[in-house]
């Protein structure tokens, strides 16, 4: 193992496009969820016809799915990230837009709504795009997540309630959704070197906000003696999953949209090509 230099100097390094964690096999474990939301993602993308993924990131999952839907469209708000999902999904057409919404679409487009980790659930925007009978199928980062890396960084932090569970139904039936299954767990997190927290701590940037090496270079240290002298850090997230459905109704079509795209409206294009037809924290 290198020093605390080089391991700060190395999980500084690492570029941050994408949302794929193979970078830490080996210096950082999640235990998975026992749902399996990627197989559950491929077996619901191959039984419709149209599908929008949320919030996609570098659209790592949804490009692992071996049958995608004709209409495939996805959002991501960063730059960057837009551009990793472009050519991750060249079946799609991608979008850049704001993760709070509005979503650039018709109303009524979409058989199936998934997002995975979003940063936040735009879930009247969600309702309004989906087709009656359609679904919202989504896994959440849960409340409490990785606390015990957050306030061994930044000391103890106030509890809310964003990422409650009994929040994300609320806010779904408010939308007019009925929640069809919600469940949460508990997840065992362990970092084996600080250059893997810096490279976390930078990536999911959410869980130390504002976070930089030279403004935690202190905490960092105290982090690394504390690996050295137990083998590893320790600390817990949650993950639930979200299953919400649309109720059938007759449909009602908007007039909403421009010639951006397939049913979009105005937005950043990434991309208008459409064919037919690990264990690192934040995995799948």
């Amino acid at each position: 193992m290198g020093t605390f230099e080089d391991l700060v100097a190395e999980g500084d390094a690492v570029p941050l496009e994408g949302w794929d964690f193979s970078w830490f096999d080996g210096r950082a474990t999640e235990e998975r969820p026992p749902w399996g939301y990627a197989s559950q993602i491929a077996s619901r993308l191959a039984a419709v016809s149209s599908a929008l993924d949320l919030q996609t990131g570098g659209g790592e999952v949804t490009a692992s799915a071996p049958v995608k839907p004709p209409l495939l469209a996805a959002t991501e708000s960063w730059p960057p990230n837009a551009r990793v999902a472009a050519r991750n999904l060249p079946e799609a057409f991608v979008v850049q837009a704001p993760d709070e919404g509005p979503l650039p679409f018709h109303d009524e487009m979409f058989e199936l709504v998934i997002s995975r980790h979003p940063v936040v659930t735009p879930w009247a925007e969600i309702a309004r795009v989906l087709k009656p009978g359609g679904t919202c199928f989504s896994q959440q980062i849960g409340e409490g997540t990785n606390r015990g890396l957050t306030e061994f960084m930044m000391g103890p932090q106030p509890v809310g309630d964003a990422r409650a569970t009994e929040r994300a139904r609320a806010e779904a039936e408010a939308a007019g959704l009925e929640v069809l299954q919600l469940e949460s767990v508990a997840l065992r997190v362990a970092f084996f070197d600080v250059g893997a927290v810096v490279h976390f701590l930078r990536k999911v940037l959410w869980t130390v906000p504002g976070f930089t090496v030279e403004k935690y270079r202190d905490r960092l240290l105290d982090m690394h003696e504390h690996i050295q002298e137990h083998g590893e850090f320790a600390c817990t997230s949650t993950r639930f999953l979200i299953e919400a459905r649309k109720p059938w109704r007759p449909t009602v079509r908007s007039q909403v949209g421009t010639k951006a795209g397939p049913g979009c409206a105005a937005g950043a294009r990434i991309r208008t090509h459409r064919t037919s037809g690990a264990d690192a924290p934040g995995g799948p």
